[in-house]
């Protein structure tokens, strides 16, 4: 299988998760002018789950180094196949509800709020269950992605008076999410052998079976989550799996392209986990932040009618990011 060999490498893999994560909601965007959110989640979730498949049987399975992802699901054991499937579980109900927050707050809302909470508490948590990185330069970074998330705090509410609406349920909805993101990585994490990828323990798995286990436990939360959701909406009328079957080639391909580009940025960071350590593959990753926020501010355009003062604080914002992800970086 493939495996990243040095920790430059790993920089370029986190970096590219940091593209993807924080680029995949556009599809959501794109979609959501004649579909549901609750609709296109479906598509999506087959999306992540097509790209782990995939990159299974690729990525996953040539080459000479480790086990190949067949002898390596077979030998698995139980307890890392159940952390990782409640992996997937902890991750859809989060992403459900992020999803929903984007749906009825906006990516330039949604993303600081829920990513950065799922930041700070994620790469906390990934620290001191693996303790990789110097903890001033990690903590500091994290410290400025704190900044940088009061920062967009302020700037809602600025937006907000100016006649831009903030939801409040929105942000509730992303406040919620991003302690339940902050949870999953961990589960995964705990099923591989960080420590080794050539060579994994016996019952560990290499990152591509962690990868598609995880997937598997998302599909199957799904039919749970968001079952209740399409019949209980955030906003909105209930909707019916009838609903989604209406839905043309191109509506439903965005929305596996949209879990295809998520669940890129997933594999790529896991693999890079093996070099960096989990907290600061995580911490960066959890960048993704800055690129929505790019997105949100500069393409869908969902600070326009903001009042004088906001702009200063959104390129604060930006400017405290970079440089919390710099260190970060540094951290190793």
């Amino acid at each position: 299988m493939f495996i990243v060999s040095s920790y430059a490498a790993a920089i370029v893999f986190c970096i590219i998760t940091m593209l993807c994560w924080g680029s995949w909601a556009n599809s959501q965007k794109l979609a959501a002018k004649s579909w549901r959110f609750e609709l296109f989640y479906w598509d999506y979730v087959i999306g992540i789950l097509f790209f782990s498949v995939l990159s299974a049987f690729t990525l996953g399975s040539f080459g000479t180094q480790g086990r190949s992802f067949l002898a390596d699901l077979k030998q698995a054991d139980g307890g890392n196949i159940a952390s990782a499937l409640i992996g997937g579980i902890v991750f859809n109900a989060a992403n459900i509800l992020f999803s929903a927050a984007i749906a009825i707050a906006g990516m330039a809302v949604a993303f600081p709020v829920a990513i950065g909470i799922a930041l700070v508490l994620g790469v906390l948590l990934n620290y001191f269950a693996l303790q990789q990185g110097n903890p001033v330069y990690l903590f500091a970074g994290v410290g400025c992605i704190c900044l940088a998330i009061i920062l967009n705090a302020m700037a809602f509410r600025k937006a907000g008076s100016g006649g831009n609406k903030v939801s409040s349920k929105g942000i509730v909805l992303s406040i919620v999410a991003g302690v339940l993101m902050s949870f999953f990585y961990r589960f995964i994490a705990a099923s591989m052998d960080l420590q080794n990828f050539a060579a994994p323990a016996a019952g560990k798995m290499t990152p591509y079976t962690a990868v598609f286990i995880f997937s598997v436990g998302i599909l199957l939360s799904n039919f749970l989550f968001n079952t209740i959701l399409m019949k209980k909406p955030f906003s909105g009328l209930p909707v019916s799996y009838a609903d989604y079957f209406k839905g043309n080639f191109k509506t439903h391909l965005t929305g596996v392209l949209g879990g295809a580009i998520w669940g890129i940025g997933n594999s790529f960071n896991l693999i890079a986990a093996g070099k960096a350590g989990p907290a600061i593959s995580y911490g960066l990753g959890q960048g993704a932040t800055l690129i929505a926020a790019l997105w949100g501010i500069l393409i869908w355009k969902e600070f326009k009618n903001a009042p004088k003062g906001t702009n200063a604080l959104l390129s604060s914002m930006l400017v405290a990011y970079v440089i919390g992800l710099g260190l970060i970086i540094g951290a190793k």
